[in-house]
């Protein structure tokens, strides 16, 4: 009985494992590609900068691009940390499916495995097997409540990330500071 769910147990194992490390490779391309448009925006905006800071005229104007070029920054680092964290988001959501979908198909493995077992246990182990399914649907009643408590915390530190941005634009300074 195991010899047979061994292999398919293995395959599962398998391609989630490639699924997983696909989803990973997803992401950090996309990590990669949001730095080297930070970092070309920053060339540009230097240089754009040094020629406006050249052009200065008196200490009022240096005051004045002081403050704007300070607004600026925190607005593309806010921009910048959004879209970081919408990445690492959308990450957290595939591989929590794919651990949820895994830990399913396992759950589901073993149950079959305690049924296909128990139905050729000898007579006399009745109070064994009912031990052994009552401590499967627990295991399996404590596995699906930290899956949503997890999902609960992801959803609660998403939208106070998501807000963040907001607030922090809210304090920045204000032309003229």
């Amino acid at each position: 009985m195991f010899n047979e769910q061994f292999p398919e147990l293995n395959k599962n194992n398998l391609d989630n494992a490639l699924r997983i490390a696909k989803t990973t490779m997803e992401s950090t391309e996309r990590l990669i590609k949001l730095q080297l448009e930070a970092a070309k925006q920053a060339i540009e905006e230097n240089a754009n900068n040094a020629k406006a800071l050249s052009e200065v005229q008196d200490l009022q104007e240096v005051m004045a691009l002081r403050a704007k070029l300070a607004a600026s920054g925190v607005e593309n680092a806010l921009s910048y940390s959004s879209k970081v964290y919408e990445v690492a988001a959308q990450a957290q959501a595939e591989l929590a499916k794919l651990f949820e979908e895994g830990l399913t198909a396992y759950t589901e493995n073993l149950v079959n495995v305690v049924e296909k077992t128990t139905g050729s246990a000898p007579a006399g182990s009745d109070l064994a097997i009912a031990a052994l399914k009552s401590t499967v649907a627990a295991t399996q009643a404590v596995v699906d409540s930290m899956t949503k408590a997890a999902r609960q915390v992801a959803d609660v530190a998403g939208a106070g990330v998501k807000t963040a941005p907001y607030a922090s634009a809210a304090k920045a300074p204000k032309k003229g500071y």
